[in-house]
């Protein structure tokens, strides 16, 4: 018999400054049996980074037609395409032809350095994709936020984002490896 996934619910407010967002989002968030708590919250992190009313979590690890998040118009076409995590480049290839725009999320501390200099000519061929990754004392401090019912608040600002849940705020500085 297959394990189920895990539902996780979380109120998430942005306060994004950058791009002058400001919302609150109630989310359901269906976690694989394979999937680790610290990947959940770097997905919830990057839904927060690129918050939108029309965002959407795709079928994430359990599917490759669909990735972690993604932004849709009103027609079907894929404005964003966000991964989490170090995809398969032929993956990144694919979802470059089918969206505006891609982005990675990228953590798994020094894995994502490995992952960026096996692919970079690969991954600079890709004017649409941006690449960002965390810290792995980032990605473990979100995992650490974790529960079954969360309120989350995000404020970015010049780059710099605080996430918090109850009295606990993290700093975090998404680095640039690739901007679209």
């Amino acid at each position: 018999m297959a394990l189920k996934s895990t539902i996780f619910r979380a109120t998430l407010n942005v306060s994004d400054l950058d791009r002058g967002y400001y919302a609150e989002h109630v989310l359901t968030i269906a976690r694989h049996p394979s999937e680790t708590d610290e990947r959940m919250m770097v997905r919830i992190l990057a839904f927060a980074l690129h918050a939108d009313e029309n965002l959407q979590f795709g079928r994430g690890i359990s599917s490759d037609d669909e990735p972690a998040l993604w932004l849709k118009d009103d027609t079907g076409r894929i404005l964003k395409w966000i991964e989490v995590g170090l995809p398969d480049e032929r993956l990144l290839r694919r979802a470059a032809g089918r969206a505006d725009e891609v982005v990675v999320v990228a953590y798994g501390g020094r894995t994502v350095e490995v992952w960026w200099q096996k692919d970079a000519a690969t991954f600079a061929k890709l004017s649409n994709l941006a690449v960002w990754s965390l810290t792995p004392d980032e990605s473990r401090a979100l995992a650490a936020l974790a529960e079954r019912g969360m309120a989350l608040t995000c404020t970015i600002q010049d780059g710099q984002v605080w996430f918090s849940a109850g009295e606990t705020t993290l700093a975090i500085t998404p680095n640039c490896l690739s901007d679209a």
